[in-house]
């Protein structure tokens, strides 16, 4: 196949199941995930929603490596300017002194809720003290423990220490980011499933590959498959996304309207919602995996699914048809 596949799970809340069901499900979801040979088994960052439960993925990752064997376990990501990167490289330590090399440290940019919970979760931060690639050039001195020697943190060494280091993965839709994590020479997953503007990809990669060209470079897709060609364009129908246009240039997408007015009311500036369908891969094992085939030509090395199904079962069952254990039996037989 030449390329691997992992899942992104946002630990959905569906079928009006408790918070408490819902993180049960992630659990098992990685376990199986594990039995089927996926690679890795990702959580997400969301705050202060009613529809994701996943709000602490340096928690939910823990414990998922402790219900696990072999899979690598990680966040996907780490909503990183609303931490210390000290703090962030302590967590990460401690999980790899204990689950040893099975370990990602995924890291993104976006905020994971609306402006309120990011002044919460901010507060006491200046704005000053929070540009992003330098929390990420300081996460990865951390990490690696060789700040320059000029640094006013080169003295600083991340304990407990451990043998071996948590992979980190920067996540990104944008030319701009890939270029960054080539020059950090990081593994960089683009989200495929937020920008869905394939030239961008492209031009994402190319950014890439000129500062990391043996790198690693994944996408994360919304990913749906079944049996049935109709049967997976039956779920995928209706999906729809909502991006918030502010003033002052930025684009957010949320999943629903109603979330969208909320977060450009909050961001204090005037701002405009647009309604897009989402950009959802459907269909058959065979069909997907043909997609799959033309992005890896492109020099994508790794897929990460994310499915929003509103079916638990559905969910599982398509993952288990996209699984590197069953995708190539199907396409074989």
């Amino acid at each position: 196949m030449g390329y691997q596949l992992s899942i992104l799970d946002q630990a959905p809340v569906i079928e009006d199941a408790s918070n408490a069901l819902t993180l049960q499900r992630t659990v098992e979801l990685a376990q199986l995930a594990e039995q089927l040979g996926y690679k890795r088994f990702w959580v997400s960052e969301h705050h202060h929603s009613h529809e994701v439960a996943s709000s602490s993925p340096e928690v939910l990752v823990s414990y998922i490596l402790a219900k696990t064997n072999k899979i690598r376990v990680g966040s996907g990501g780490v909503m990183l300017s609303h931490y210390s990167p000290y703090k962030v490289a302590e967590n990460f330590q401690v999980l790899t002194n204990l689950a040893g090399d099975r370990v990602d440290l995924g890291v993104g940019k976006a905020p994971g809720g609306l402006p309120l919970a990011t002044a919460a979760l901010q507060y006491g931060v200046s704005e000053a003290s929070n540009d992003f690639n330098e929390r990420l050039r300081l996460l990865k001195g951390f990490i690696e423990n060789n700040l320059p020697e000029n640094d006013p943190f080169a003295k600083l060494e991340v304990t407990p220490t451990s043998e071996v280091a948590p992979e980190i993965i920067l996540l990104g839709g944008s030319v701009s980011s890939a270029e960054y994590a080539g020059r950090l020479g990081f593994t960089y997953v683009f989200a495929q499933f937020i920008n869905s503007d394939k030239q961008v990809l492209i031009n994402a990669i190319a950014a890439y590959k000129e500062h990391a060209p043996n790198g690693k470079f994944g996408v994360a897709f919304a990913v749906i498959a079944a049996k049935d060609e109709a049967t997976a364009y039956a779920y995928a129908e209706g999906h729809e996304i909502y991006k918030v246009h502010l003033a002052s240039g930025r684009t957010l997408t949320l999943h629903t309207k109603e979330a969208a007015e909320e977060f450009g009311q909050q961001s204090g500036e005037s701002y405009e919602v647009k309604r897009y369908e989402a950009n959802i891969l459907s269909g058959t094992p065979e069909q997907i995996k043909e997609t799959l085939d033309q992005y890896y030509a492109l020099g994508v090395t790794e897929f990460i699914f994310h499915t929003p199904i509103k079916n638990h079962e559905a969910r599982r069952t398509s993952y288990e048809l996209l699984s590197p254990k069953h995708l190539l039996a199907a396409v074989t037989v």
